[in-house]
């Protein structure tokens, strides 16, 4: 096998597995989408358990950064969010304040 053949074959067998590693990777989690039975309730999710908006450095779904994140939100059933508690307090219809 010539030069010019093993340049072409490692480029093929290249370009096939970068292909491959793309159709295997995961895909970026997005926002879930709006749920009528369903609340967005904020500060509630564990660390990268999060539904989405996980504040700034972050992209959405798992990408939180600490346990109850006030700006991560987790879908719950709907009027259940206000009475959901963390050891951090309740959560919240709307991005909320916690320590950092």
């Amino acid at each position: 096998m010539g030069s010019r053949n093993i340049v072409s074959t490692a480029t093929i067998v290249g370009s096939f597995a970068a292909a491959l590693t793309m159709l295997t990777a995961p895909a970026a989690a997005g926002p879930k989408p709006p749920q009528p039975t369903m609340d967005k309730c904020f500060g509630i999710a564990l660390k990268g358990d999060n539904d989405c908006a996980a504040g700034p450095g972050t992209t959405c779904a798992g990408t939180s950064k600490v346990d109850y994140q006030g700006n991560s939100w987790k879908l719950v059933p709907k009027d259940t969010c206000t009475t959901t508690t963390t050891p951090l307090g309740t959560g919240s219809l709307a991005p909320i304040q916690r320590p950092s």
